[in-house]
């Protein structure tokens, strides 16, 4: 399952995440869209999944996330072949919600939750792996520029429907539900000694948290304004990135796209750090200080004069990305248990999407009016160094204690 996940999120990086950067290069070119409107496409994605969330958290709570993950796939791949076929702005739009949609339901959020209930012990090991295929993906996205340079943005995206289903489906048909319901114990761990566990004499025993429980902590409300303030930079670099590059530094498209592959092997370094320390360490501090990498990185980004720069922006955002990012669902499963995870990581998207439309949207409209990216990057930047302080405060809550037989 692991692998997997690992595989899905390969797929989507390489296709749709870090690929998106370039199709804005493109088409704002080809079509004479502006940097807002293209932006508003990624915003729309992001509000889907919001509005998304808790109904998907609710489905996959009640009848498991492998079902999810398999139409997701289908939507994912035939958005692309649609994307292909488009004429007008509007009709961009409505392939990108297909798009959006297909990405929703078989992409970060539901493989989490699949594998959140699989593991305790090593979870954060085991989310991290899963991202790995995430980073993997950037390396994926200068074939993307060549194939949008040399092919045209229509073949493009309609190979890149095809793969999506083709590769896809297979590793979708790999995700179970809950280990429970196979016989299967979580971490894999010998019946017995959970039993003997169990048995053994203890402080009253806690439970998970239920959703409305979860909404009343503040862990729950700093955990995702923490999340949702990484997020404009995540986002903004992820949409607009390559054009940045591409204006102001005088790069092609594919040179540009060979940057996010050097982030992408930043954020490989980020994800083995995090496999190494994640279950260790009070994920939080480490959330926090990647949070100030984040900030530091984009300055680099925003002012760059030449290629040191350039590196320094992947370095540290790169790394910072690889590490944080598992650390997410790890931390609020940790916080607050798997038994309603879908519907508290559902509920918490709500929250992040405001970093997650505020990046690309702040970014683009503030490029629109001034001509270039400085000052929107600027103001993203400083937002992520304050949102280092939300993890800080985050403090664990207490679980709440089993009800009396």
């Amino acid at each position: 399952m692991v692998g997997a996940g690992c595989g899905l999120q390969f797929l989507q990086a390489g296709l749709l995440h870090h690929a998106f950067g370039g199709y804005v290069a493109v088409l704002q070119e080809d079509r004479g869209w502006s940097k807002t409107a293209l932006s508003g496409a990624a915003a729309m994605q992001q509000m889907e999944a919001a509005i998304l969330g808790p109904i998907l958290g609710w489905i996959m709570d009640r009848f498991g996330p492998q079902g999810v993950i398999r139409v997701g796939v289908f939507l994912f791949g035939g958005g692309f072949m649609l994307l292909s076929r488009i004429e007008t702005l509007l009709e961009f739009y409505a392939a990108f919600i297909l798009v959006a949609l297909g990405s929703s339901l078989c992409g970060f959020f539901p493989v989490n939750v699949a594998l959140i209930n699989w593991f305790e012990r090593k979870r954060a090991r085991a989310l991290s792996a899963m991202s790995i295929g995430l980073a993997l993906g950037g390396i994926f996205v200068p074939a993307v520029g060549w194939s949008l340079v040399t092919y045209g943005w229509r073949d493009t995206a309609f190979a890149s429907g095809v793969l999506a289903i083709v590769a896809g489906f297979p590793l979708a048909m790999v995700m179970r539900r809950r280990p429970e319901d196979y016989g299967e114990t979580v971490d894999g761990l010998p019946r017995s000694t959970a039993s003997e566990t169990a048995g053994a004499p203890a402080a009253p025993a806690s439970r998970d948290f239920t959703a409305r429980e979860a909404l009343r902590t503040p862990a729950f409300w700093l955990l995702s304004l923490g999340h949702g303030f990484a997020l404009f930079v995540v986002g903004a670099v992820s949409v607009h990135a390559i054009a940045h590059i591409k204006e102001s530094l005088g790069y092609t498209v594919s040179a540009a796209a060979g940057i996010i592959t050097l982030l992408t092997l930043c954020q490989i370094i980020g994800v083995m750090v995090g496999w190494m320390i994640g279950d260790r360490y009070d994920k939080r501090y480490i959330a926090a200080a990647c949070m100030l990498m984040h900030a530091l990185g984009l300055l680099c980004l925003t002012y760059a004069t030449g290629l040191p720069w350039l590196i320094a922006f992947t370095g540290l955002h790169g790394i910072a990305w690889g590490l944080r990012g598992p650390f997410m669902q790890a931390i609020r499963a940790d916080y607050f248990g798997r038994s309603a995870i879908g519907m508290i990581l559902g509920l918490s998207f709500m929250i992040i999407v405001i970093g997650q439309i505020g990046g690309p949207m702040i970014a683009g409209m503030l490029a629109d009016a001034t001509g270039d990216y400085r000052l929107g990057f600027t103001v993203l930047a400083l937002l992520a160094g304050l949102g280092s302080m939300f993890f800080v405060l985050a403090k664990r809550p207490v679980r709440p204690l089993r009800s009396p037989p």
